[in-house]
């Protein structure tokens, strides 16, 4: 059914994209963001040319997608996907995970692809959700699940381990928010009590 809707580009891509693959421009490093203005994946080398975009960071929960509830929320409506504890934090799954539903199995279960979850909830992903609506209401439905969105934080810096790379250190340029600023701010002074030599990142 999502084949024959015409989805926002960025949600379509956003649920088709195959993250932490090795980026295009820095193999070396994985894509771990994606820039809902430019409708692609990112690694944190590509950042500097997006700073001022809306960026998601991307993180892995259980071998899978997924997004902080909070950034997602910013972007559509994300009542009853099931959210998920990971390092304290709430996420939610982009993509359905394999169905963990037996022959005996009761209780409640993702309206889509039959995943067992908690009550109250009915979708075990934003995917089955978006495919969902696009099914039993249509797209018109699906948009008023949109959320405006002007502005999402910048992803954590702190991205050495989704790399590999442990001597990377994001620099961005001075003319970002203050936010951003801050961010800089305090990368440069973990790198200097690191000791580590400070460099741009590879474009």
């Amino acid at each position: 059914m999502r084949e024959l809707a015409t989805l926002p580009e960025w949600l379509d891509l956003l649920l088709r994209e195959n993250f932490f693959d090795p980026c295009s421009f820095h193999q070396f490093a994985k894509k771990n963001v994606f820039c809902v203005d430019c409708c692609d994946s990112l690694c944190p080398h590509c950042l500097l040319s997006h700073s001022s975009h809306r960026l998601l960071q991307i993180r892995r929960y259980v071998y899978n997608d997924v997004l902080l509830l909070d950034d997602a929320e910013k972007l559509l409506d994300c009542s009853s996907v099931q959210p998920y504890i990971s390092n304290g934090a709430k996420v939610v799954f982009l993509n359905p995970r394999p169905s963990n539903r037996s022959h005996t199995a009761s209780g409640n279960m993702c309206v889509s692809c039959d995943r067992v979850l908690q009550d109250p909830f009915f979708f075990c992903s934003i995917s089955c959700k978006v495919d969902h609506i696009l099914d039993k209401e249509g797209i018109e439905a699906l948009f008023g699940c949109l959320v405006r969105c002007d502005f999402l934080p910048f992803p954590d810096p702190d991205v050495a381990h989704m790399t590999h790379d442990p001597s990377f250190n994001p620099v961005l340029s001075s003319s970002n928010s203050s936010g951003v600023n801050a961010v800089v701010s305090t990368t440069r002074n973990h790198s200097r009590r690191k000791r580590i030599p400070q460099r741009s990142p590879m474009l």
